[in-house]
């Protein structure tokens, strides 16, 4: 079993208590998307889970490579299939000097499926829970609904709030600081929307010392601005450094680039869910009540419209790698028998007049234009392409991307440009909240923005939940794939490599989350 049992003595010797050390005054970093709350549990979205990351602390962390590791929880075991017991870390302080405890950890569990109006809730991570009990201050036991093999890696997403700052307070109160109490190596200092989070340091950290004793995190979308930002010296290091300017700064004289191969799927949703949708139109852009995405003939004609390979060679300057699933090779789940879908543009106009759209008909593509490098870009690209195959492209809109995100939640859009970064060993999570049917009770299709819905790809993902045989659950997210990939539940389009930089003297830990926040930053020894 994958998290079944931890060894405390490897635990233990992971962790590197405070040291001596002279910190440096000030970083400055540019980042390329803001958070839309300082409420860590607002949105499991990683502009959002950045920032909070900084502040706050998860019962398990995760390395470059995703694989978990002690957090505030020191140990875990099943003691049964469906009950699981978990030690917390002694001597662990609250930023306001309250001691973190069990009780801190059964309000966290119980407010993540409870805030108000999340564009990305994390509702999945607490679906399986049926139950906790506090036995003593730094043990608790989970009831599961069900067996459930992963069941640290869900409940690990959430991160741990304290009851006696939080509780009562809404995530507005998180915006203004007073409630944004956790027990991260960072402290909230301040947050201006639209410009920068403050940050000084937490000299009662439990873990290693954090080596600044401010952090200033700069809001620039725009890449040449942030690229600018850096050379001119007004921020240390940036990240999400377009591929173009990753070739020129990779041998500039004072500054290092880090790079990483990301487990993030870019993909295009369609809205297959509604009978009519808001931005479909007849081929000759009138207003129609028909919905072409429902057919899955015509989503397959719009995956075969788009030439992976050259997006990622040509758009990308080779910073991508073409998909055909949720999550890439090395991950459990991952399929061999689903490449990328291949260029076929007389396929495609073919099935589009088996579907009985020989001409086509209206879209308008939708996108963030500061989630990704080159995100509205390969919007202008995918129109081009579906251009170019008889389809009639309305229009091309392009948003920051915490207005974007929240609209796409609530189904204002047709066809729209989205990643998902998956953050666990498997496809397990990826699959359950992009592609699973959405159910809020349940907890499952969180992120199932275009309300996709398939049985049998529901049924295998049940199978594969409470499989604790690696080797079994592995085969049924195989088959969960297929079933959603191979009928266009979303439409996969690539797994991006994405760059850091940063002055010398700044050290960035590259990871597959995509991550720029303290965790990974630290000053060259």
């Amino acid at each position: 079993m994958r998290t079944l049992l931890l060894a405390c003595a490897l635990m233990l010797s992971s962790v590197v208590g405070p040291v001596p050390a002279q910190a440096r005054p000030l970083l400055t970093i540019g980042h390329s998307s803001e958070p839309s709350s300082m409420d860590p549990l607002f949105s499991r979205t990683g502009n959002n889970q950045a920032a909070a990351e900084n502040i706050f602390e998860r019962l398990v962390s995760t390395d470059e490579n995703m694989q978990i590791r002690p957090g505030l929880a020191l140990s875990w075991r099943a003691l049964e299939p469906t009950l699981w017991e978990i030690r917390l870390r002694p001597g662990v302080l609250f930023h306001d000097g309250t001691p973190f405890t069990a009780d801190d950890v059964v309000f966290s569990m119980d407010r993540a499926a409870k805030v108000p109006n999340s564009p990305a809730p994390f509702t999945g991570a607490v679906r399986a829970i049926a139950g906790i009990d506090v036995v003593d201050p730094l043990t608790l036991r989970i009831h599961t609904r069900q067996p459930t093999p992963d069941l640290m890696e869900q409940v690990g997403l959430v991160y741990i709030l304290s009851r006696h700052a939080a509780q009562g307070k809404r995530s507005e109160d998180y915006n203004s600081g007073e409630a944004a109490i956790g027990t991260g190596p960072y402290k909230f200092k301040r947050w201006q929307p639209g410009d920068s989070l403050e940050l000084e340091r937490n000299d009662r950290y439990w873990g290693r010392r954090p080596d600044f004793d401010r952090v200033v995190i700069r809001y620039i979308a725009n890449d040449a601005a942030r690229v600018s930002a850096l050379l001119s010296g007004s921020v240390d290091m940036i990240d999400s450094v377009p591929p173009n300017d990753a070739r020129g700064l990779e041998h500039k004289p004072g500054y290092t680039l880090f790079r990483s191969a990301s487990a993030r799927l870019i993909y295009l949703a369609l809205d297959s869910s509604r009978d009519a949708s808001p931005y479909v139109t007849d081929a000759d852009g009138k207003p129609t009540t028909v919905n072409p995405l429902k057919d899955v003939r015509v989503r397959r004609a719009i995956s075969m419209m788009f030439m992976r390979e050259p997006i990622t060679t040509r758009l990308l300057n080779g910073a991508g790698v073409p998909a055909g699933q949720m999550v890439p090779e090395g991950l459990g789940g991952y399929d061999p028998d689903l490449p990328p879908p291949a260029y076929d543009l007389q396929g495609a106009r073919a099935l589009l007049a088996q579907a009985g759209y020989p001409k086509g008909f209206g879209l308008t593509i939708h996108s963030s234009n500061d989630r990704f490098a080159g995100d509205s870009d390969l919007a202008q690209a995918l129109a081009q392409m579906m251009a170019r195959a008889g389809l009639r492209i309305n229009g091309v809109v392009t948003q920051p991307y915490n207005v974007y995100a929240g609209a796409s939640s609530k189904q204002q859009y047709s066809a729209f440009i989205f990643s998902y970064g998956n953050s666990t060993s498997d496809s397990s999570n990826g699959l359950t909240n992009v592609l699973a049917t959405y159910d809020k009770a349940a907890g499952t299709g969180a992120f199932n923005r275009a309300r996709y819905s398939n049985p049998e790809l529901d049924r295998l993902l049940a199978k594969a939940a409470v499989e604790f045989d690696t080797g079994k659950r592995d085969a049924l997210l195989r088959q969960a794939a297929e079933a959603g990939f191979n009928d266009v539940g979303i439409v996969p389009l690539y797994f991006p490599v994405v760059f850091w930089a940063a002055r010398d003297g700044i050290v960035v830990r590259a990871n597959k989350l995509e991550r720029t926040s303290m965790l990974y930053i630290e000053e060259a020894k």
